[in-house]
């Protein structure tokens, strides 16, 4: 196993069976988890970059069976934020330090191709990098956006197994999903994806098929979070996701895709109280924090315990930055773009 990790630590490169055996041996996890380190401190330096993250709605036309906030969940107080809120969120984020701030939010309809392209010409317009999280869109509203200002955009496509992702998002397309993914990459955008670990069903031959997914198409950012199963779906008496498992995923991408964007991700610390630390000394170099304010942050429901949701923006901040300079590395003052090796102020 060893001789594996140094493999892929050296090429960069593992097989489907490779990938499948390190999932599978529980002996190896410190030395992965240090290979990933290693990697990631040679690629992109001490560097963890911060993106403000900016809940603004959570009402959605989708019904996935994993997600708090599907169409048919009558328990979620549902909520919009107006143009203006956005924007006042946004300036606070600014003056909180962040250069990148992510919209992140539902399927929802009311925040037309129009609408959202005022949204980001008047964020752009502070200064700051724009990602955006908002599903599936025509290529044409990408490229409105791409327009406006968006830099990049996170679209997850959770299991690259094409049937358990159908049967998790009732009617929705696999290849639909994709197409998104290559057409994000054809409009020049930094392009994020990534996966749910601990699916009902999921194997650690899927997970595989994941990894060497997300190699193929040369993914800037990757998002890898636990399973959690949430009171107010179909799925809520299902065996969660494992945080070693979702761990290693994430650390066997970094050492496939040395120079991209990995975040600790909250869901990450929701199963583990260090987790996002221990995920930035596993390969990830990049911390979302909240910056929206009030009783939306509790009503962003995607799983049930989700973290800092009766913190402040402000003490997200301060908290995180602390922890940061506590393991020993640095917070870029850049906008954080994909390889900046050693580079505080981004390319």
């Amino acid at each position: 196993m060893n001789s594996l990790i140094k493999k892929a630590k050296e090429t960069h490169s593992l097989t489907k069976d490779e990938i499948i055996s390190l999932l599978e041996d529980n002996s190896i996890n410190e030395e992965l988890f240090k290979a990933a380190d290693e990697v990631r401190e040679e690629n992109l330096g001490s560097y963890v970059h911060l993106r403000g993250l900016i809940e603004f709605t959570n009402i959605c036309k989708r019904n996935c069976l994993y997600c708090g906030l599907r169409r048919d969940n009558k328990n979620l107080k549902r909520y919009r934020l107006s143009e203006e809120e956005i924007l006042d969120f946004g300036k606070k984020a600014v003056e909180y330090g962040y250069k990148t701030l992510v919209l992140q939010g539902g399927e929802d309809d009311y925040f037309t191709a129009d609408r959202m392209v005022s949204i980001i010409k008047k964020l752009k317009a502070l200064n700051v990098a724009i990602t955006l999280s908002i599903g599936e869109r025509s290529f044409e509203d990408y490229k409105k956006f791409k327009e406006a200002g968006a830099d990049r955009y996170l679209i997850r496509i959770e299991t690259t197994d094409k049937k358990l992702y159908e049967d998790m998002d009732p009617g929705m397309s696999h290849e639909e999903r994709k197409r998104c993914l290559r057409d994000l990459k054809t409009l020049g955008y930094e392009v994020g994806s990534g996966s749910l670990v601990g699916l009902p069903g999921q194997t650690l031959s899927s997970l595989a098929d994941d990894i060497l997914f997300f190699k193929k198409i040369n993914v800037d950012m990757l998002g890898i979070g636990p399973f959690i199963p949430n009171e107010d779906t179909p799925l809520k008496d299902a065996k969660g996701g494992d945080f070693t498992l979702a761990l290693k995923v994430m650390a066997i991408i970094r050492l496939l895709l040395v120079d991209i964007n990995i975040p600790a991700t909250t869901a990450m610390e929701t199963l583990n109280k260090n987790g996002r630390i221990i995920a930035l000394q596993s390969g990830a170099n990049v911390v979302m924090p909240n910056v929206t304010e009030g009783e939306y942050r509790k009503l962003y429901a995607l799983y049930p315990g989700k973290i800092c949701t009766g913190d402040t923006p402000a003490h997200c901040r301060s908290c995180i930055s602390s922890k940061i300079h506590g393991i020993g590395r640095i917070i870029s003052d850049g906008y954080g773009f994909r390889g900046n090796k050693n580079s505080p102020k981004g390319n």
